[in-house]
């Protein structure tokens, strides 16, 4: 005669049995190769210029890095890790200029006030601190936008590095308050 089941264990799978398997599901899901019907509607011309938009964005903003830290060597050690990973960024989407340092501290050192342009660097640590963060924040934008039109590996990058950026947002405002 067989001993009945416990009480206390319902019988069918368990809940974490079961989380694991929607968590493999939605991670299977999210790693397609890109060969499903929908990826292969977006316009391979359209991810390149996406993917060159992309990689200009970065550069350009790893150029607002350095001249943030040329006019305010005391925040390089703050902003140094994340202008690397912006050239990373810049580099996984293909650009092919060096990752060295190209602002000059005379032009790169002029405090934003009126009449001056939207890219000069503030006075002040923290407003340029804040002007890093828009431009992330402004650019982390553009990028979820852009991976609703793009294909499976492009749309994945533009995620990932929107969501590196919305970080990056973080970083630069912590301690703000």
């Amino acid at each position: 005669m067989p001993f009945p089941s416990s009480p206390r264990i319902p019988p069918g799978p368990r809940r974490r049995s079961l989380l694991a398997s929607a968590a493999g599901a939605a991670l299977l899901v999210g790693c397609t190769d890109g060969s499903a019907p929908d990826a292969t509607a977006a316009d391979p011309s359209a991810d390149d210029r996406a993917r060159a938009r992309a990689a200009r964005d970065s550069e350009v903003l790893a150029e607002r890095y350095d001249a943030v830290i040329a006019a305010h060597p005391r925040l390089a050690q703050r902003l140094r890790p994340l202008r690397e990973e912006v050239v990373r960024h810049a580099e996984a989407f293909g650009a092919v200029r060096a990752a060295t340092p190209k602002a000059s501290p005379s032009v790169s050192a002029r405090a934003a006030g009126p009449g001056r342009d939207s890219a000069a660097v503030p006075a002040t640590e923290k407003e340029a601190l804040a002007q890093l963060a828009g431009a992330e924040r402004e650019l982390a934008g553009r990028r979820d936008e852009a991976l609703l039109k793009a294909s499976g590996e492009l749309a994945r990058l533009l995620a990932s590095v929107a969501a590196a950026g919305a970080a990056h947002v973080y970083l630069l405002t912590e301690g703000d308050g």
